[in-house]
């Protein structure tokens, strides 16, 4: 039978089901690569001599220097090259306490290329290094100290070039000294990250270039703007030696302009007559859309927006809405597709207000500085919280780059995010829920779809692993208007939008995005060509309502809007939640569709055909009441815990601490009495990393978040001590990168796949039975560089997360919650 949906009861908040274990994990053995001997004699003569040749070059480079002002940190920028098919032991290369800095490291035709700072006076570490690995160094007590593992993969070694240091994709690297554009500018942060930034800009503009005002500053690396040729940035390379990466800097994504239908001022009437608008209380939730700006003229978005909720990051733009996108998106976000609202006669509560800050100019793009979208992000996410730094809101943003070849490595502006999310500036004493669109596919594209999907990247800044990334789906298939007989939607009802970009393409290691899908509609093709239509749209707000009043609005854009608006609603009704836990509801909600099922998955589906899928349709379409509402035979409980991933006792390196036991109230009679009739338990573990991102690595001591947490259940006949035992185990092998072997067969996606980025949800599917003696599950933690960074002083830092469990018997009639209920203590209260 379906869900009982007429009996809805609020979800179990939980607390006092949690008991905190200290690890007892052995020291992990560290897998190595087989390395080739090389002739030490021969192999090593030949590195000192590409050693010595770099003398020369440290000598002129400090002078260079010190005539550019420069008084200490002298020093240049040096590349080594591996042989063939093997990885350079990069880490290896670092001396943090001489200066020496591992800058980047990038991975081309089956070559590793490291570059290194390298402090004047400090090569002479490297000849020792090398003199060792000739001689066959040995201890007095016999231990080898020859470094064989490092030299034996080096092959080359030089001065570092500009293209050391380009770490963004090979294809945009500039192909002539005369080109000019806007350079993403990594810098390390040495000893002085102020007087680093100082220097670089001191010297960039003497050159000639233009630094952009405003910075992103991140653990490891600051990160601004030039503006400036290839030819310049190459000259300045022996004076500027703080350099760590180079990258292009990003385009901002055109809006899509859809057809307005025929304009109905009585619908406008008749929908405002059914709305009550939310007051102005402190409960009240508010969405703050990052956009072209709103106008609030609108009837429909006047009782819910006022003019001290219009924000603007430069002053000279105003706050108004000249493009109509930022207007389209608030109507979607308070009401949802208006197609839907004015066809149907019932009373709308819209339970939540708007703020809005202007972030791109009437053209739709960004001059000078403005390219750097990053910090023009943190500016407008400051603008209304300085205003009301109270208020519960979530900020929703459709701005992405134009093109996806990051394909899922993090960026300074998808990083930037991640910082805003886990309010890194403030300590996490305030995190923040950001929901963004995914990008949108090539136009040009759209008849080979789904193909064209599939090889469309998810856009900067929507890898980001703490926002929620919204892609688009579309149930839009019927074409009304006049003389399109010979068009037909492109996508089936139920499936992928052709709009919607996947992560098909990315590496496996970056995070499963997107995370969810919302209505994003759909468009049309004949034999020849591709076309958008307004039949094919949503409904919603114009930007000059004295002209008209409604506009159509479609792609992830659109999608991005309604996934605020529900966000919104959740947060209505659960006020006092995390924001990790609105983002968890929202995709634990989510599910496939039969015709996603149909597209992406085979007869008999493997784990990695749901990791397909998942890279495809994210984890589904959410359903907005099961993300509200428990029912008596589908039930959800919500953690929300917290625990420190990581210990460091003194004179020792950093260690795991804390795994967290969760052994929840469990309906054990009702679900033995079912026997081997089928149900299903989901888990969704939320939480929200710590950026730290540079192009060194993304397994090693370098990696991009700060800590990784997992989850596992306890399985039937397994005691107590064996289930510890496993997930001992199991933190062990993810600390030494060991495949993890012994996967429930139960789980659809697996814990081989479903454990990338910071938001991990899984379907165990069986018998009652077997579900019954499975009420305990582990939360515990995965390496970062809290952990492997230990100058940076964050092992001691606790990890704050958000588990939702849901037990779902929905072909049965039997009482689940009551048995819950049935188990939480209930509060005595004592009058005084």
């Amino acid at each position: 039978m379906p869900d009982q949906r007429d009996n809805k009861r609020k979800h179990f908040i939980l607390a006092g089901f949690t008991s905190t274990e200290r690890f007892v994990t052995p020291r992990p053995s560290i897998a190595k690569q087989t390395i080739p001997s090389q002739n030490r004699a021969i192999h090593g003569t030949a590195l000192l001599g590409q050693l010595d040749s770099l003398k020369p070059h440290f000598e002129n480079a400090r002078n260079i220097q010190q005539d550019a002002g420069l008084e200490d940190g002298f020093g240049i920028q040096v590349e080594f090259e591996s042989f063939p098919d093997i990885e350079i032991a990069f880490e290896s290369l670092a001396r943090e306490r001489s200066g020496i800095e591992l800058l980047n490291v990038r991975f081309e035709e089956q070559r590793t290329y490291a570059t290194i700072f390298v402090p004047d006076g400090k090569l002479t570490l490297f000849e020792k290094l090398i003199r060792d690995y000739i001689e066959e160094k040995k201890s007095s007590n016999g231990r080898v100290l020859d470094h064989a593992s490092l030299v034996n993969t080096i092959q080359q070694i030089r001065t570092a070039s500009l293209r050391a240091l380009w770490t963004d994709d090979q294809h945009v690297f500039p192909v002539t000294d005369d080109e000019i554009f806007w350079w993403e500018v990594w810098l390390p942060i040495r000893n002085d990250r102020s007087a680093t930034v100082e220097y670089f800009c001191r010297l960039a503009e003497a050159q000639g270039a233009i630094v952009a005002p405003g910075k992103l500053e991140f653990p490891e690396r600051t990160v601004l703007l030039a503006y400036t040729s290839a030819g310049a940035m190459k000259r300045s390379m022996m004076a500027i030696n703080c350099i760590a990466e180079l990258r292009r800097a990003k385009e901002t994504a055109d809006f899509f302009d859809s057809l307005p239908p025929e304009e109905q001022s009585a619908w406008q009437n008749d929908l405002l007559g059914r709305c009550q608008f939310a007051d102005t209380d402190e409960q009240t939730p508010y969405i703050c859309l990052l956009d072209t700006g709103v106008n609030n003229g609108h009837p429909l978005i006047a009782p819910s927006l006022t003019d001290s909720d219009l924000h603007t990051i430069e002053p000279a733009w105003g706050v108004d809405d000249n493009d109509g996108h930022g207007t389209s998106m608030a109507g979607l976000a308070l009401v949802g597709n208006m197609t839907d609202a004015l066809s149907s006669n019932d009373p709308i509560n819209i339970n939540h207000r708007l703020e809005s800050v202007k972030i791109l100019s009437e053209d739709g793009g960004n001059d000078g500085d403005a390219k750097h979208h990053g910090y023009l992000t943190v500016e407008a996410v400051s603008r209304p919280e300085i205003t009301e730094p109270n208020r519960h809101r979530v900020f929703g943003m459709a701005v992405t780059a134009r093109d996806y070849r990051d394909r899922g490595r993090p960026s300074a502006w998808s990083a930037a995010l991640d910082g805003l999310a886990a309010d890194v500036e403030d300590v996490g004493r305030n995190p923040r829920l950001l929901v963004v669109s995914a990008g949108n596919t090539d136009p040009n594209a759209w008849m080979e779809y789904p193909h064209s999907n599939t090889t469309d990247g998810i856009h900067d800044p929507a890898q980001s692993w703490n926002a929620l990334t919204v892609g688009a789906y579309t149930n839009l298939t019927r074409i009304t208007e006049p003389d399109t007989n010979e068009y037909e939607a492109i996508a089936p009802e139920g499936c992928l939008s052709p709009f919607s970009s996947t992560s098909a393409i990315w590496q496996t290691n970056w995070p499963l995005k997107p995370d969810v899908l919302f209505e994003g509609g759909n468009a049309a093709k004949d034999t020849l060509s591709a076309l958008t239509l307004p039949s094919l749209s949503l409904l919603t707000t114009y930007h000059i309502p004295h002209e008209r009043l409604f506009t159509t609005s479609n792609a992830t854009s659109a999608a991005m809007a309604l996934a605020t608006r529900m966000a919104a609603q959740l947060m209505s009704t659960y006020p006092a939640l995390w924001p990790e836990t609105i983002r968890g509801l929202i995709v634990h909600s989510a599910e496939w569709t039969d015709a996603m099922r149909r597209m992406y998955l085979p007869a008999h589906a493997s784990k990695s055909n749901y990791a397909t899928l998942v890279r495809h349709c994210g984890y589904g379409v959410p359903d907005l009441d099961r993300a509200l509402w428990s029912v008596s035979n589908s039930l959800t409980m919500v953690v929300e815990s917290s625990l420190h991933p990581f210990q460091r006792e003194e004179g020792k390196d950093p260690t795991m601490r804390d795994m967290n036991l969760h052994q929840l109230p469990w309906p054990l009679a009702e679900l033995e009495a079912l026997g081997e009739t089928q149900v299903e338990m989901r888990v969704t573990l939320s939480y929200f990393i710590e950026p730290n991102p540079s192009e060194r690595g993304f397994r090693s001591r370098y990696r991009y978040e700060s800590h990784g947490l997992r989850f596992d259940v306890k399985r039937p006949q397994e005691s107590m001590d064996d289930f510890r035992a496993r997930i001992n185990a199991a933190a062990r092998n993810e600390e030494d990168g060991t495949r993890m072997s012994g996967d429930d067969s139960n789980w659809l996606i697996g814990k081989q796949n479903r454990h990338k980025g910071s938001i991990h949800s899984d379907i165990w599917r069986g018998s009652a039975a077997d579900l019954a003696s499975r009420g305990v599950i582990a939360v515990y933690p995965a390496l970062g560089w809290w952990k492997t960074r230990k100058r940076l002083e964050g092992y001691n830092k606790s990890a704050r997360y958000s588990l939702i469990v849901s037990i779902r018997a929905p072909e049965v009639d039997v009482d689940l919650y009551a048995s819950i209920t049935n188990q939480i203590p209930v509060p005595i209260m004592v009058e005084v």
